[in-house]
């Protein structure tokens, strides 16, 4: 629905103001209460997910069984609500933490994917040593659905109208409101928010669809969290690029030639690379929770 709006929006420069598209970063509000589209992003990436996990989990060889996904959802989640905000505050604003009671304003925004990551594979590990589950063949299970959040969460930001790009001359730049202060003419970006949710959100969904459903990755434990770690990694690297840093992080950038998040990539794609490498010599015979034949 996004790109035909915005293509009806274009200016006769060519360039499209954001202003001009009718998005509004809340719902609907109700006296104190306000929806929010962040918020039902989240909630859409993990009711989709948790749909798609269980049509994984029905083919053979599965890592756990029905029973399972929902409590597996209740730890992704404290997972991504904990890790993300406090991957923030230490990735992103640790000046928050002289101010801790700011840490738990989760209402006031500032997330962090990469401490998401981190906080919900602790809830992985956390949820399978509980079970007697093979944590890193659920990790893979789960990486494959994580696409669905991705996004759903960058069009939330770009409904926000926040994380947006680089300016730029292209026909689809965006003059986002209030990206220049002092009344300086705003000039166009480039909506790096779009290209995340299309990268992260769309091509990686396929990447891992296609070797979970067309190879026997799912057999090699690590394999599709690796290829995940190198998908995401590879695909924020390069956006990153086309995108302004955080305000906060600009001398940062300046210093060192890179943002922070292409910096957190880093250590994803080598984990990535080293977790694909290695996983054909973590292939077992398969004793599946779900079905009755074992899987070589």
């Amino acid at each position: 629905m996004i790109l035909p709006t915005l293509a009806a929006a274009g200016t006769a420069a060519g360039h499209i103001r954001f202003a001009d598209l009718g998005l509004h970063p809340d719902v609907f509000s109700i006296g104190a209460f306000t929806l929010r589209w962040y918020s039902l992003a989240y909630i859409a990436g993990i009711v989709v997910g948790w749909w798609y996990l269980l049509r994984l989990l029905a083919e053979p060889g599965a890592p756990m069984a029905r029973r399972h996904a929902d409590d597996l959802v209740f730890y992704a989640t404290l997972g991504i609500i904990l890790g993300g905000r406090l991957g923030y505050v230490i990735f992103y604003a640790p000046e928050m933490m002289l101010r801790p009671l700011s840490v738990l304003r989760l209402w006031d925004g500032g997330m962090s994917f990469h401490g998401g990551v981190i906080g919900t594979s602790l809830g992985i590990i956390w949820f399978a040593r509980k079970h007697g589950l093979h944590w890193l063949r659920i990790h893979d299970y789960v990486a494959c659905v994580v696409p669905f959040g991705l996004f759903f969460g960058r069009l939330a930001n770009f409904v926000n109208g926040e994380l947006w790009g680089k300016p730029a001359d292209v026909p689809w730049a965006i003059v986002f409101d209030g990206t220049v202060p002092y009344g300086i003419a705003e000039p166009a970006r480039h909506p790096s928010q779009l290209y995340e949710a299309g990268m992260e959100g769309i091509v990686l969904f396929v990447i891992l669809a296609f070797f979970f459903w067309r190879t026997d990755a799912r057999y090699q434990p690590g394999k599709l969290t690796g290829i995940f770690l190198i998908g995401y990694g590879v695909a924020r690297f390069v956006v990153e690029f086309f995108r302004e840093p955080d305000r906060q992080l600009v001398e940062f950038a300046r210093a060192t030639g890179l943002h922070m998040g292409q910096w957190l990539c880093v250590p994803m794609i080598l984990g990535g690379v080293y977790l694909t490498a290695t996983a054909a010599r973590r292939r077992t015979r398969v004793e599946p929770t779900v079905g009755l034949d074992s899987v070589a």
